[in-house]
């Protein structure tokens, strides 16, 4: 197949990238071509922006990771804005290009994450589940909507929420990592907060299931099957690691340093994939131990 890739160069893109260029013709859109090239190998196609793209005949799939990290810096309204449009604008630019064309691309997968659902203390979501209404699920409702607008007979749109990621050189664990090894690691807030996470071969693997199988469109949360608390998964993060991990991160020390933003810390969900299980998913490290293990 002949793929469009957009965030190909994030820590998913990176490795979905990896898993898909022995068999598959790649176009990747990257504002840095060069460095893309460099990232990624020579033998790839490269597009600066979809800037002179009428429409996408040509192109059997496309896969949207494109977004400025949530994470990271306060949310001033800039920001705030920054977050939105660097999701909203690319997804509608590629769901009017798949509705220009002829012969549009048969699948289009597009990214999202579990902030849909917004803070949900202890209740177990599926993609069913009624959100909360706070700024990731107004970010991300807006992003899906988007991305269905290029649902139709030709085209099966997938939406994945994704949720903490866990890689061996990046991500979520690559920001914990100094401090659980100093042994300074610990719960955040009280701890009981949902972790909703995936491993990242776990979530490629979910990539390739939705590209491969011809009936599935829709939601999917792409997250474990097993999700944890917070204090739960600093207590296994400390125990592979051979370090305590007891020091909490107070609530209102988390405020002061990051505003706003600190909500996506000190709330959280319990997320299931109710659905790629359903369709005939299976994880390959459905619980934190294995998850954890196979990383260290």
């Amino acid at each position: 197949m002949k793929i469009l890739i957009t965030g190909a160069t994030g820590l998913v893109g990176t490795a979905l990238v990896a898993n898909l260029e022995t068999e598959h013709q790649l176009v990747i859109v990257s504002r840095n071509p060069l460095v893309a090239r460099q990232k990624l190998g020579i033998h790839h196609e490269y597009l600066p922006s979809l800037d002179g793209l009428t429409d996408l005949n040509g192109i059997d799939a496309v896969i949207n990771l494109a977004g400025e990290p949530i994470v990271g810096k306060r949310w001033s309204e800039m920001q705030k804005q920054v977050i939105c449009r660097s999701r909203w604008d690319i997804t509608s630019r590629l769901a009017s290009l798949i509705k220009a064309s002829t012969t549009p691309p048969s699948c289009f997968i597009s990214g999202s994450a579990i902030g849909y659902y917004g803070g949900q203390d202890e209740t177990l979501l599926d993609e069913d589940a009624t959100p909360v209404e706070e700024f990731s699920h107004y970010i991300c409702a807006e992003w899906e909507r988007r991305a269905l607008i290029a649902q139709s007979s030709n085209t099966r749109v997938c939406i994945i929420r994704t949720g903490v990621v866990l890689a061996a050189n990046g991500g979520a664990l690559a920001k914990m990592l100094p401090a659980f090894r100093l042994g300074l690691g610990g719960p955040i807030a009280n701890g009981r907060q949902g972790m909703s996470w995936i491993h990242l071969s776990d979530l490629v693997e979910l990539i390739l299931f939705l590209l491969s199988h011809k009936q599935a469109h829709g939601i999917y949360n792409a997250t474990a099957p097993y999700p944890v608390s917070n204090a739960e998964f600093a207590r296994s993060l400390g125990k592979v690691l051979q370090r305590p991990a007891i020091l909490p991160a107070p609530a209102f020390m988390l405020k002061l340093l990051f505003g706003e933003m600190a909500e996506l810390l000190i709330e959280g969900q319990y997320v299931i994939p109710s659905k790629a299980m359903n369709e005939g998913f299976r994880f390959q490290f459905p619980t934190l131990e294995q998850a954890l293990a196979d990383l260290f």
